[in-house]
């Protein structure tokens, strides 16, 4: 039986949630430059720790969750962004923050340890 992968699990459900929030912020706010941005890094950063199963060699794997972190981070920074420019609401912006803090908690953790058991 195969073990569920939290960091696969969770950044798959977030781009669930980014591309429903790039459809609202496109749809009912008619913004469509920052959400943009928001739809390509925050459905990065599954594709990356995807891309991460089949990593050539340690150092790769480690390159892959290296990116999807940055990915992760530029995110936070598109939806702080979003935010204080009040097409995010304080409430969508408390829903959803949690959980991009959340994967990068675990990225940083995934890196950290990755290259200290190099």
């Amino acid at each position: 039986m195969k073990r569920e992968n939290i960091i696969h699990t969770k950044t798959y459900a977030f781009a669930l949630r980014v591309i429903k929030l790039y459809k609202h912020l496109v749809d009912d706010k008619k913004e469509f430059v920052m959400s943009k941005q928001l739809l390509r890094s925050g459905t990065a950063i599954g594709a990356l720790v995807k891309e991460s199963e089949f990593a050539q060699s340690k150092p790769d794997f480690v390159n892959k969750m290296n990116i999807a972190l940055k990915e992760a981070n530029e995110t936070e920074y598109w939806l702080m962004l979003l935010k204080d420019s009040e097409y995010l609401s304080n409430d969508g912006f408390n829903s959803i923050h949690p959980e991009i803090h959340e994967i990068i908690s675990i990225l940083v953790s995934i890196v950290k340890s990755s290259k200290s058991n190099s």
